[in-house]
């Protein structure tokens, strides 16, 4: 009895040795990163969005992932001294929730506009080309380019380059056109099939995944608007936050990982203009 009593403290005694590894091994992210560089790591809150197709959305089991979510995601593999960790908001509140550090930086297609460049800083290395044109319903022939928005209902997010972009052109050109800021993707593909506005100003990556997820019935007009360049944007004093961002996305580029992640959630290479 007393040697069957000592192998059996013996066998305990390994399965509590095997748990305690086990619980060492599996960690959280940062306790990984700490100890595979052997220094603290900093946690940055990194904001994005819900609601841009194949940029940052939830797919169909509720998961954050998108263009720009896994991008950020093979940066933060490249710097081991931060862990990054995604908080979503309505893409109007990107810009306040930065402002007021809520968040560390935004990876949204963020383009450049003199307004975000007197209040915050962009990383260097762009890793997008953003492409803007007028989208209607696909039985709608009456609108073949911006001209033909005078008088015409057209949809934008609050605060995003579209906005910027048709606000500035309305006044400069005398277009006419009525602008309605929206709250939701959804909503304004139904406004746009149901003809209670008559056009969007949007990308062509993102009524390619309408028109295959939803039937959306969409279809790009005319010339691109815009042609921009995107980057990651941060508040001022984050110099060497944005200078390990620029430094990650090169390496990531010389790999082609960038040019993969774009062919398969945006349909094709936007990073061939660099």
């Amino acid at each position: 009895m007393k040697k069957i009593s000592f192998y059996l403290l013996l066998v305990l005694a390994a399965l509590l040795t095997a748990c305690a590894n086990s619980e060492k091994t599996v960690g959280d992210a940062s306790a990984q990163k700490t100890a595979q560089s052997g220094k603290d790591v900093q946690k940055i809150i990194v904001g994005t969005g819900t609601q841009f197709p194949n940029i940052c959305f939830l797919d169909d089991k509720g998961n954050l992932t998108g263009y720009d979510v896994e991008l950020v995601r093979a940066i933060d593999e490249k710097l081991p001294e931060y862990e990054f960790e995604f908080k979503t908001l309505e893409f109007s509140n990107l810009l306040l929730s930065l402002e007021t550090r809520k968040i560390d930086f935004i990876a949204h297609q963020m383009e450049v506009n003199s307004e975000r460049e007197e209040k915050f800083l962009f990383n260097k290395e762009p890793y997008n080309v953003f492409p803007l044109k007028v989208t209607v319903n696909e039985k709608n022939n009456a609108i073949q380019s911006i001209e033909d928005l005078k008088g015409k209902n057209v949809s934008v997010s609050p605060t995003s380059n579209s906005a910027v972009f048709i606000e500035k052109y309305n006044k400069e050109h005398n277009l006419g056109a009525n602008i309605v800021y929206s709250s939701g993707s959804v909503d304004v593909n139904n406004q746009l099939a149901t003809g209670r506005i008559d056009a969007i100003i949007t990308t062509p990556f993102a009524v390619r995944y309408y028109n295959e997820s939803n039937e959306a019935q969409q279809k790009v007009v005319g010339d691109a608007l815009l042609n921009s360049k995107v980057y990651f944007l941060l508040n001022k004093d984050e110099v060497k936050l944005q200078e390990r961002l620029d430094e990650a996305i090169v390496e990531l580029k010389n790999e082609g990982v960038v040019s993969e992640l774009s062919k398969k959630w945006l349909g094709d290479d936007y990073t061939v203009d660099f």
